[in-house]
């Protein structure tokens, strides 16, 4: 999937931090995205949410300065939003309700991101 599939399409970006954020933001707005944020709290998340229209995907750093990312992600679900964690943790530590939720594994390359938010956005299987 090419990062092309990411022009004029609006991201949330959630990470706490500043030098990944900075490049996650750089990544998606040079593949065209329109990025919310980055947002560094569940608080601003969930605030930026209520405040814009709706992300068509997200990728959300699952452990926000010792908060856990889960109420933002349980908002996106509701509202039928993809979106990818970005963690170190194992799949095995994550909520059994985000079994099906793909997972990048720190550290990671900013192309491997938008490839992943690609496959999100046109609704493709992750890779085996």
């Amino acid at each position: 999937m090419s990062a092309g599939s990411l022009s004029r399409r609006r991201v949330l970006a959630v990470e706490d931090e500043y030098f990944i954020a900075e490049e996650l933001e750089e990544a998606l707005r040079n593949a065209g995205a329109t990025v919310l944020g980055p947002v560094a709290s569940v608080d601003g998340a969930l605030a930026l949410l209520r405040t814009e229209a709706a992300p068509e995907a997200a990728i959300l750093d699952v452990n926000l300065c010792g908060e856990m990312v889960y109420p933002v992600a349980d908002l996106l679900t509701a509202r039928g939003v993809p979106f990818v964690f970005a963690t170190g943790y194992d799949q095995a530590a994550l909520p059994e309700r985000y079994a099906a939720v793909r997972r990048l594994e720190k550290p990671f390359e900013p192309p491997a991101v938008l490839r992943e938010l690609g496959r999100l956005l046109a609704g493709t299987p992750a890779p085996a």
